[in-house]
């Protein structure tokens, strides 16, 4: 048989036995005086295991390893990993499906963030903050929709958890607006504009010392990629108000210790 028909026969393309010979997963036949290669019978039974193998989820490295063991307990090994990693998958598929149904459920309900998809414990923070036309408050709120991706998730839910009865106390959701709105008023100011530390020093003290320990685990000015995307994020003079806060928060959280 020539490689189209073996291909065919087997199911699979030329292009993908020839991959298999350049792996050497399937070991070439001998050619022909005109230069074809001649396949016979035992390469295409070869050639259906293979595809067997695969399309039950096994890598060509796993399906190497399992034609090199003619004993077959290779094969059984193998079958046994690749069984528990579905069931992981299968675990993993039906809490997106959980995560999915919540967004759905915000979605048809008008709940649904702009900085969606986002977790529900974050969604429910976001849900809780007071509507607000602030610039600075829709940075805050695309800012906490970067730390519900990079922070760790026990540790993220934890500091969403924390924020949220702040968010729902009517006197500390004015007083934050308040700040979003002194902050916005930094957009064209100089980075010696003298609002910037007393506003930076106000901005620390809206922060909880119960807040501080969880923020350990959230990357920090101190991280010099992140902290300077971060910073870089504001207006100088904005930025000038942030970093005093860090630097306060920093001073007060040594002092907890």
């Amino acid at each position: 048989m020539r490689i189209g028909e073996i291909a065919a026969l087997a199911g699979v393309t030329p292009r993908t036995v020839r991959h298999y010979h350049h792996l050497g997963l399937f070991p070439e036949p001998e050619r022909l005086p005109n230069g074809y290669r001649d396949y016979g019978l035992q390469h295409a039974v070869a050639l259906a295991r293979i595809r067997r193998l695969t399309e039950l989820g096994l890598g060509l490295a796993e399906v190497r390893d399992v034609l090199a063991d003619d004993a077959g307990r290779e094969l059984a090994e193998v079958l046994r990993e690749l069984d528990d990693d579905l069931a992981r998958q299968q675990d993993a598929i039906a809490e997106r499906r959980i995560r999915l149904g919540h967004l759905i459920e915000q979605a048809r309900e008008g709940r649904l963030p702009s900085e969606g998809p986002v977790s529900p414990e974050l969604a429910g923070l976001l849900g809780a903050l007071t509507p607000s036309d602030s610039p600075m408050a829709a940075k805050d709120r695309a800012h906490l929709s970067l730390l519900d991706t990079i922070v760790e998730p026990e540790q993220r839910d934890r500091l969403f958890a924390a924020l949220r009865p702040l968010a729902e106390d009517p006197e500390t959701a004015l007083r934050v607006q308040q700040l979003y709105e002194r902050l916005d008023a930094l957009s064209d100011a100089d980075v010696d504009d003298p609002r910037i530390g007393p506003l930076g020093d106000e901005l620390a003290a809206s922060m909880p010392d119960e807040l501080l320990d969880l923020m350990r685990g959230v990357p920090k000015e101190t991280d010099s990629a992140f902290g300077e995307a971060f910073l870089a994020d504001f207006a100088p003079a904005q930025a000038a108000a942030v970093r005093r806060m860090l630097t306060v928060l920093t001073a007060r959280a040594e002092e907890l210790r």
